[in-house]
């Protein structure tokens, strides 16, 4: 029970990404830059595992996290929280041509069909006819944005399975990509004016709690759960963040956006279902 616990504290944090990018004045690479700097020193600092072993496998896949790290921030500035989750959860599509090219993996059918499935959902944030709101002044330029988060998090994966097969760890990864995403904004982010005290607050809360303390209580809770127990609980982050968009900005996603995620959801969801030991 205590590890389900953490990992619905860790989805719970994960969850309020999106709303608190929102509810700062910062651009996005701003958000982008400082939110990752705060979180890869609290890493650093909370889990003593993320400062042992780094190596050119360890920073490739803190490459295209950072990617994802940064693509999210800039999504979820352009377009709806919801459409910007929704299409990070896209990386098990890209994962059907990665796996099989560079991890020498073999496709099973589940996995063609979970793919067909996140394809079909992604293909409604781009047929979707609604347009800017105060909230996404952009969406057509953010969903392309989200999907590029859904690369960099399928390369991410892709990167942490052949890290996994030497013994490595996840949350090094983590921690580098943090660092990295920090110094790949900061040029796009100057000049850094002294942020206000609610954003300044703001963007302290996602490093240290959204992220910081959010995967130290995924690593605890990983150890005691099975792997689709955990992964079917992980899945309230993309459930609740356009939750948290909607109550505290008003912003509900469009009728197209929940049925993609819908869609994409429920495919990850019977994946890991048919691929449980």
């Amino acid at each position: 029970m205590s590890g389900r616990l953490f990992l619905l504290a860790a989805a719970l944090l994960f969850s309020t990404g999106g709303a608190a990018i929102k509810a700062t004045t910062l651009s996005s690479w701003q958000v982008a830059s400082l939110r990752s700097l705060v979180a890869g020193v609290m890493l650093l600092a909370l889990l003593p595992e993320s400062r042992r072993g780094w190596s050119w496998r360890v920073s490739l896949a803190g490459v295209a996290y950072a990617v994802t790290l940064v693509t999210f921030v800039v999504a979820t500035k352009l377009t709806t929280g919801a459409n910007a989750i929704y299409l990070q959860a896209t990386g098990p599509l890209y994962l059907l041509v990665i796996g099989p090219v560079f991890l020498r993996e073999r496709l099973r059918r589940t996995d063609l069909w979970l793919g067909l499935a996140v394809a079909v959902g992604m293909m409604l944030f781009y047929l979707d006819p609604a347009g800017a709101t105060a909230t996404a002044p952009d969406p057509v330029r953010g969903n392309w944005i989200g999907a590029l988060s859904g690369l960099g998090w399928g390369l991410t994966v892709a990167c942490l399975r052949g890290s996994a097969r030497e013994g490595g760890s996840a949350v090094k990864v983590v921690a580098v990509g943090n660092l990295l995403a920090f110094a790949a904004a900061l040029p796009m982010a100057w000049p850094l004016a002294m942020p206000g005290v609610a954003d300044a607050l703001t963007v302290g809360y996602m490093g240290v709690f959204q992220i910081g303390l959010a995967y130290w209580c995924l690593t605890r809770g990983l150890r005691q759960v099975p792997a689709f127990a955990a992964s079917a609980l992980l899945l309230l982050e993309p459930a609740l963040n356009p939750v948290w968009t909607w109550l505290l900005h008003g912003e509900a996603p469009s009728a197209y956006g929940m049925a993609g995620g819908g869609i994409i959801l429920a495919a990850t969801l019977g994946s890991a279902w048919a691929q449980r030991d």
